[in-house]
């Protein structure tokens, strides 16, 4: 049986034991209330953002509201505007005004039967305007040919080569418009055309034209030359529309005659935009008769 001295030792012993366990869950207790203390901070943190990431999206979405407004009036005027500007042009061309071609909207105004033509004047400058109507102001100098108005041979000849490549595969129709653009053209530099009399203005003998074709393709063999000549001749014809004609001359070298064919250019030859070709040449003629005279 225990005496009094050892029940009191075990009574005290587990005394002790009780507190220190009551102490332990203290312990703990305080570090989940630390625990939980710091996590609603952070919510409230994260809520307090929240709140000012909502207000900050309302202020957008207001200003938003307000620069579509903005925009809607903007375009609505600018639409309007537009619509008074195409209203304007479409009376100023039925007048007949020549009107500069980066100004235009062609699918704004409204002309009769829906018809525009666009013409180029000196320096290059294009404009809009009813099919053969003048400008009554007499703006921007001469009219220049409409591109539809010229005959197929000016067309390539305005080309530059990678477009006239495009346009024509064939060599001989290519070397009839760069034959064509030496003429007319004195930045080509390499033109073998003379200078006529009588009713020829100008013309080119087979043999020059031959050499010409072999200037103007490196590594051509004189037997294709001499078959290219006759393509490009056809072409030529061809494509003035017979403007242009052949005719056979007797020349005389070295004792020998020989028959010779020239590509001509007749003075009466009606081309567009060469109407003063003649007049011009005479106009020459005559300041050198002055001069030499």
């Amino acid at each position: 049986m225990p005496t009094p001295i050892a029940a009191e030792t075990d009574e005290s012993t587990a005394s002790q034991q009780s507190q220190s366990d009551r102490d332990s869950d203290f312990e703990r207790l305080r570090e989940r209330l630390d625990s939980l203390e710091a996590e609603l901070e952070r919510k409230d943190d994260r809520i307090a953002a929240l709140e000012r990431l909502e207000t900050r999206t309302e202020d957008l979405e207001a200003e938003t509201e307000r620069l579509e407004s903005v925009a809607d009036a903007s375009l609505n005027k600018a639409g309007a505007n537009k619509e008074r500007i195409a209203e304007l042009q479409s009376r100023e061309l039925e007048k007949g005004a020549h009107l500069r071609a980066e100004r235009v909207d062609v699918r704004a105004v409204t002309v009769p039967d829906g018809r525009l033509e666009r013409i180029e004047k000196a320096g290059g400058t294009t404009y809009y305007r009813l099919p053969e109507s003048a400008d009554p102001l007499e703006r921007g100098g001469d009219v220049s040919l409409a591109y539809g108005d010229l005959l197929p041979i000016q067309q390539l000849a305005r080309m530059d080569d990678e477009r006239r490549r495009a346009a024509a595969n064939a060599l001989p129709t290519r070397l009839a418009a760069s034959l064509w653009q030496s003429r007319t053209d004195p930045s080509v530099g390499d033109n073998p055309w003379e200078r006529g009399c009588k009713d020829v203005d100008e013309f080119v003998t087979a043999s020059d034209l031959r050499h010409w074709i072999r200037r103007q393709e490196p590594g051509v063999s004189e037997s294709y030359a001499k078959k290219l000549v006759s393509r490009t001749i056809d072409a030529l014809l061809d494509l003035s529309k017979n403007r242009l004609a052949v005719r056979r001359r007797t020349e005389r070298k070295n004792g020998l005659e020989y028959t010779e064919r020239r590509v001509i250019l007749p003075t009466d030859a009606a081309f567009p935009g060469e109407s003063r070709r003649t007049e011009e040449r005479d106009a020459t003629d005559t300041g050198t008769a002055d001069v030499h005279g």
